[in-house]
């Protein structure tokens, strides 16, 4: 299975998307596109698992994306 086709399928989700830096943004998958660009809803930022900020909508960028949790607790 391609990974755009799987990350289409997560829509609606929560999920965790670590970065290439470390960070990590939590929240649910609201839109993705082509280029593995994300939309998360009410999303929060952790660095090393310490809560950094609270956010309404981020856009993730999916050059930045080292990999994509499916199984993320809701801390």
């Amino acid at each position: 299975m391609k990974p755009l086709n799987v990350l289409a399928k997560l829509l609606n989700s929560y999920v965790a998307i670590i970065l290439k830096s470390g960070a990590e943004y939590r929240g649910t998958v609201v839109r993705c596109d082509g280029y593995m660009n994300v939309l998360l809803e009410g999303a929060t930022e952790r660095f090393r698992d310490e809560l950094v900020a609270n956010y309404g909508r981020v856009l993730v960028r999916g050059n930045n994306v080292l990999y994509i949790r499916t199984d993320a607790p809701k801390k």
